[in-house]
C-alpha cells in the first residue's frame, strides 16, 4: 500500500511547487506607479539645509540625463504623491534627452512639476 502511495505524493508536491513558482513570477513583475522602466532618479539633500535639494534624474544604462537643484522647497521622497511627480519629470528629461543625447542642466522639469 506505502509503494502506491508514494509516488502519488511525490507527483503532489512536485505539482504544488510548480504552482508556486508560477504565482512569484507574476507577483514580482508589477511595479507600483512611481517606477518608471526607463530610468530612476536620486534625491540629494543636507540636514542642515532642508530646503536644499539636487535632483539627479539616470536612464537604465546608469547615464546622467539631468540635474536640477531645488531651492525654498521642502521634497519628501517618502510620500506616494512625491514619487509620482519625480516619475513625470524623469519621463519628461527622458523625452528631452533622446533628442540630443546631451546632459541637462537647471530646465525646471522638477520645479514646475512639485508646485
Amino acid at each position: 500500500m506505502k509503494q502506491k502511495i508514494q509516488p502519488f505524493i511525490l507527483a503532489l508536491i512536485v505539482c504544488l511547487i510548480s504552482f508556486s513558482s508560477f504565482a512569484q513570477e507574476q507577483y514580482q513583475s508589477s511595479l507600483p506607479r512611481w517606477v518608471s522602466d526607463k530610468g530612476y532618479w536620486v534625491l540629494e539633500s543636507n540636514i542642515h539645509h532642508p530646503l536644499d535639494h539636487i535632483i539627479l534624474f539616470y536612464n537604465n544604462d546608469n547615464t546622467l540625463i539631468y540635474k536640477e537643484t531645488v531651492s525654498g522647497v521642502r521634497i519628501n521622497p517618502a510620500k506616494k504623491k512625491t514619487r509620482i511627480k519625480l516619475k513625470r519629470a524623469l519621463d519628461a528629461a527622458l523625452i528631452a534627452w533622446e533628442k540630443n543625447k546631451v546632459p541637462g542642466e537647471n530646465k525646471e522639469y522638477v520645479s514646475s512639476v512639485l508646485r
